[in-house]
């Protein structure tokens, strides 16, 4: 699939402008283009209520992880996201626009522009709604407080949950053969447990109904505040501080690119994938 490259853009600053950036930049995290790009769409009025993906969930499961689409490309689409790259090596988590890949051995690594992706979610992040979560006791209990904040289960949501975490199992693929089904590559990931760790975990809930395209219910993944540990949260381990700031956005907007690979034209992607799904996401299956 070809998609139109992004384009540089040289512009000259007032110094107050300049040095009220830079402040921003430094308490956030945030980088300088993700800052002038998030005020643009402002200014230009663009939709923040778009979610685009790049090929299905049914896909990944089937063996489709051949890399189709740069890094660079996926950022003209969003600043907020998860997905995978060539082969399922690794978690993604895209966050304030810069792209993290969690290895095989949890540790993170900023992806590279030209990096290949068989599978990502994105979304330009202007959250509709923002929380404090106070005492809370446990992931059922999160899951319990996010369903209420939904106003429908016919539509995504963009999550972002920020914390400190007691304790936090993560998962990471290893790269897989080329053409191996996700349920194959998961039983030989590795998995990572951490106690008090500073971060965010970046995810979405999706719709049942749309269990073909994407992984149903929540789904995150993690990055920590001082970049060394990332990956997948299996979802029963997560343990969560007193209070957390979560961040939530509707995404009424579905567009979906579909690779023109041979492997994703040739895939028999008739079955259900739910079942599958559900094992290949699990705790330690």
């Amino acid at each position: 699939m070809k998609i139109k490259n992004s384009h540089d853009l040289h512009l000259r600053l007032p110094a107050g402008y300049w040095q009220e950036l830079l402040r921003h930049c430094d308490r956030t995290g945030e980088s300088h283009s993700h800052v002038i790009r998030a005020a643009l769409a402002e200014y230009l009025d663009i939709q923040h209520h778009t979610l685009w993906q790049v090929s299905t969930s049914t896909a990944v499961l089937e063996g489709v992880s051949d890399g189709c689409l740069r890094v660079s490309d996926l950022r003209e689409h969003g600043d907020f996201g998860i997905g995978t790259f060539d082969r399922l090596d690794g978690e993604g988590i895209l966050l304030n626009g810069q792209c993290w890949q969690a290895r095989a051995d949890g540790s993170l690594r900023e992806v590279p522009d030209e990096e290949l992706t068989p599978f990502f979610v994105v979304t330009h992040f202007h959250p509709d709604q923002t929380h404090q979560f106070l005492n809370l006791n446990g992931w059922q209990d999160l899951c319990d407080r996010l369903d209420s904040l939904r106003p429908t289960n016919n539509l995504f949501m963009a999550i972002r949950v920020q914390g400190v975490f007691e304790q936090i199992q993560l998962r990471t693929m290893s790269l897989s053969e080329q053409g191996e089904n996700l349920l194959s590559a998961a039983s030989h990931q590795v998995e990572f447990d951490h106690q008090n760790l500073s971060g965010t975990m970046v995810g979405f809930w999706s719709p049942s109904y749309a269990s073909s395209l994407n992984i149903p219910g929540y789904h995150f993944h993690f990055v920590s505040d001082d970049l060394r540990h990332g990956g997948h949260v299996l979802d029963q381990s997560a343990v969560l501080s007193a209070d957390v700031n979560v961040e939530l956005q509707l995404e009424s907007d579905l567009r979906l690119a579909l690779p023109q690979t041979n492997a994703f034209m040739e895939a028999d992607l008739s079955r259900d994938p739910t079942a599958l799904l559900s094992v290949a996401e699990a705790l330690s299956e």
